[in-house]
């Protein structure tokens, strides 16, 4: 039974990563075409293809008008213009300390410091403490997005470079930023 329950987890784990995968960075980009058996047809012929999930979808209880949403168990950010439309959405690499859902705004920016775990980053954009520790987006200047320590008490969403500018631009001191489970 230990088995069956394992290789059933490891199966959604690499089903989750291969769909996390295959979201682009930038959303505005058209996808390529491709054709796969199993996306045209489901398995044995039965019942309806599931349709896929749109990944400009901004997550329901959001909030409405221009905002940041950063969803928690997803580990990815949404920029939400003031129509409710989103214009990027990107994957994330959280540390292990995090603001609890709700809707906070930007306290501070920072050009380019160097982050707690001792790497270089730059587009700082901080909303929320939790414990005395700082929770905010950030970049690593060298383009890293490495597993964090969780010994260490930090609290910074690291994003790809890119991102970070589109983050920098997009949330000024005093912009939303909800936090969703």
């Amino acid at each position: 039974m230990a088995a069956l329950t394992a290789a059933a987890v490891a199966a959604v784990g690499f089903l989750a990563y291969q769909a996390s995968a295959n979201v682009p960075d930038d959303l505005s980009a058209k996808p390529k075409a491709s054709i796969s058996a199993s996306a045209s047809a489901p398995a044995g012929g039965q019942g309806k293809a599931r349709p896929k999930k749109d990944p400009l979808a901004v997550p329901a209880g959001s909030g409405t008008g221009a905002r940041v949403v950063y969803a928690l168990h997803d580990r990815r950010v949404w920029l939400v213009d003031a129509k409710g439309k989103a214009s990027r959405t990107f994957k994330v690499m959280p540390s292990p300390v995090h603001a609890v859902p709700g809707t906070y705004h930007v306290t501070s920016r920072t050009g380019s410091v160097k982050g707690s775990d001792g790497v270089p980053i730059e587009h700082v954009v901080r909303f929320a403490t939790v414990d005395d520790v700082t929770i905010g987006f950030s970049a690593a200047q060298d383009g890293s997005m490495e597993e964090p320590d969780p010994t260490v008490k930090a609290g910074g969403v690291r994003m790809s470079r890119a991102d970070g500018d589109a983050v920098w631009r997009f949330a000024t001191v005093g912009a939303t930023v909800v936090v969703v489970p």
